[in-house]
């Protein structure tokens, strides 16, 4: 803690430990960057497979975004869109 307390003394100066840590830090966001980025690219790879096949992306996306959430959850929005869309008279 005293590397802390060197820093907040005089914070225009890192200790040799914060520095450290700092660098670690920013080495291990930049992994995860690219990891996500990988990620990203799998993702829109089989997307682009699904579409090819003739499925609709976009209602999986949604089907997927449902699957996360508790089930009442999703049946209590479905109930609230039915009810908004008589009250508007349908679409």
């Amino acid at each position: 803690m005293a590397d802390d307390a060197s820093f907040a003394s005089n914070p225009d100066v890192l200790t040799a430990t914060a520095q450290g840590r700092l660098k670690s830090f920013i080495e291990r966001i930049e992994r995860l960057e690219e990891d996500k980025a990988a990620i990203a690219g799998d993702l829109k790879e089989v997307f682009a497979e699904a579409k090819g096949e003739g499925f609709d992306t976009k209602i999986m996306r949604k089907v997927i975004r449902m699957r996360k959430q508790d089930k009442a959850k999703v049946q209590e929005e479905e109930a609230l869109i039915d009810l908004y869309l008589s009250a508007i008279g349908g679409l």
